[in-house]
């Protein structure tokens, strides 16, 4: 035979702990609510880029964070520039078309060239505008961000 324990909470507990499972109970509901996930993530959320219109270069911002120098500069589509001793390859730049939220999405990769030793790869992937922490490039001495896509 099982037994079963009742506890009784005092009444200065009970707003408090209804409010919680409240809560809990209405974060679940919204996420139940929420829209079933696809190849392309849950809606509302930054378009994948096949989806977005093609421009020839990117605008980009670097930050030293030895010396909190920023400069900002434009690279296009296949180029590589220096910032420090990083090297920065822009593969792709993507917006949003103007019916759309603004969003822009640049393909770069990273690589780090120390003198004497063997260059590093230190990034590769989409980096999105309006999110610069969804896909940060992480290095102890700079930051990498996208500002904008230029040309048509």
């Amino acid at each position: 035979m099982t037994t079963i324990q009742v506890t009784t909470t005092p009444k200065s507990l009970i707003g408090p702990i209804i409010g919680k499972h409240v809560r809990g109970a209405a974060l679940a509901a919204a996420l139940l609510c929420l829209p079933v996930l696809g190849p392309a993530g849950p809606a509302g959320a930054a378009p994948v880029p096949e989806e977005m219109v093609s421009r020839p270069a990117a605008k980009l911002q670097g930050l030293d964070k030895i010396t909190a120098r920023t400069s900002t500069f434009t690279i296009a589509v296949g180029e590589t520039k220096a910032l420090g001793s990083l090297r920065i390859t822009l593969r792709a730049c993507k917006e949003n078309p103007p019916i759309e939220p603004p969003e822009t999405a640049a393909f770069l990769e990273v690589i780090e060239n120390k003198p004497g030793e063997q260059a590093e790869p230190v990034f590769s992937g989409w980096m999105f505008a309006s999110s610069p922490a969804l896909s940060a490039m992480e290095h102890p001495i700079y930051d990498v961000w996208v500002l904008s896509c230029e040309g048509d």
